[in-house]
């Protein structure tokens, strides 16, 4: 059973293509392709590696007509996921984006041009009834807000969303997932606090700009699970200067680590020290290619010395106890057998797959 971390912002349900986002919804996973979404062959296979790693709104740039053919064209071929166009400046490439079918659209209304556009964009996605994503980003904030708060601010952040928010609803549109961005974690809590008070629509949340595979995961996730214990959030995306299926493999583990989401089973290992008489390193790579076709949720444990190795075994659905020559199984918080080094991962895992199919039954 997932166990409830915090008391979730209450949002109205706004679904994009076949997925739900908001209310009781789980919070779902999105990246965006890295590819020229005019060149169909390379969008198309991103598009595919980023669902198979279990993407759930995928979003493309829409930036020029060549964008907007291929983006029609990938729409036509893909019908597995929602795909969202990205759309800044031009308000036709919108409304190009919207004819050919996109299940959500992304534009800051503010650099869409005066209102006459805006509504033409919002006239649109009414006759085709999807949803609208304000975006608002640190990086490309109105002059005015950075002029009335000193440069970019919080506040100024969700004024700006709460500026175009009001755009639309002038509009008598209300179908519209909110998102506010920066690259600066507590500015962009700090936001959060200040817009979802005031508005009910979902929020996509994320930490812009956030880096490498490796600084950007540990920067993202802190962000995020900053304000997802705080209840924001209906929607994430982790953003790296890497391949987008990375964003989502980070993504999953963080709402798995926090209890949100479920994706296959949760690795539990310790990180070795002193103690530890076996190379427990490549044991637990071993085994976690092993079952990475396993999607059943359970725990696994793999530990390694006598301190801390048959609790944490015992308290996990399986785990291993191990010692320098061998180790012990364990299953529901029972010993089920004795393994030797040699013969530990095969075991290991055969036990795992078979505990995965009863589990499922």
């Amino acid at each position: 059973m997932l166990r409830k971390l915090y008391n979730r912002r209450k949002s109205r349900v706004v679904r994009v293509g076949g997925v739900a986002i908001g209310g009781d919804h789980p919070i779902t996973i999105q990246s965006m392709t890295t590819t020229q979404t005019a060149d169909v062959a390379a969008t198309l296979a991103q598009v595919r590696a980023l669902t198979d790693a279990g993407c759930e709104i995928v979003r493309l740039a829409v930036n020029n007509a060549a964008a907007a053919a291929g983006f029609a064209e990938i729409k036509r071929r893909v019908t597995n996921v929602p795909l969202v166009a990205d759309i800044h400046f031009d308000y036709r490439l919108a409304i190009s984006a919207i004819e050919a079918g996109a299940d959500k659209i992304r534009i800051n209304p503010g650099n869409i041009g005066d209102v006459a556009r805006v509504a033409a964009v919002v006239d649109a996605a009414k006759s085709r009834r999807i949803p609208i994503r304000v975006g608002v980003n640190s990086g490309s904030l109105e002059l005015d807000l950075v002029d009335k708060y000193n440069g970019v601010t919080a506040e100024g952040l969700a004024e700006s969303a709460l500026r175009n928010v009001q755009m639309l609803e002038d509009l008598d549109f209300g179908d519209i997932v909110v998102s506010i961005k920066a690259a600066n974690i507590p500015m962009t809590l700090r936001a959060h606090e200040i817009l979802a008070p005031q508005v009910d629509y979902p929020l996509h949340i994320g930490i812009t700009e956030a880096g490498t595979l490796y600084s950007g995961t540990i920067k993202s996730t802190a962000g995020l699970a900053a304000m997802l214990t705080r209840g924001f959030g209906d929607t994430v995306r982790i953003s790296l200067t890497a391949d987008p299926v990375e964003e989502v493999a980070a993504a999953k583990e963080m709402l798995k680590a926090l209890r949100l989401r479920q994706f296959g089973p949760e690795i539990i290992s310790c990180p070795t020290c002193g103690r530890t008489e076996m190379d427990l390193i490549s044991l637990v790579d071993k085994v976690t290619r092993s079952i990475e076709h396993i999607t059943t949720p359970m725990t696994v444990a793999i530990m390694g010395c006598a301190v801390n190795g048959p609790g944490e075994a015992k308290e996990c659905d399986i785990g291993l106890a191990c010692s320098k020559d061998s180790a012990l199984l364990f299953c529901k918080g029972e010993i089920i057998r004795k393994v030797s080094t040699n013969e530990m991962v095969a075991i290991f895992v055969e036990e795992i797959e078979k505990l995965a199919k009863e589990m499922t039954k």
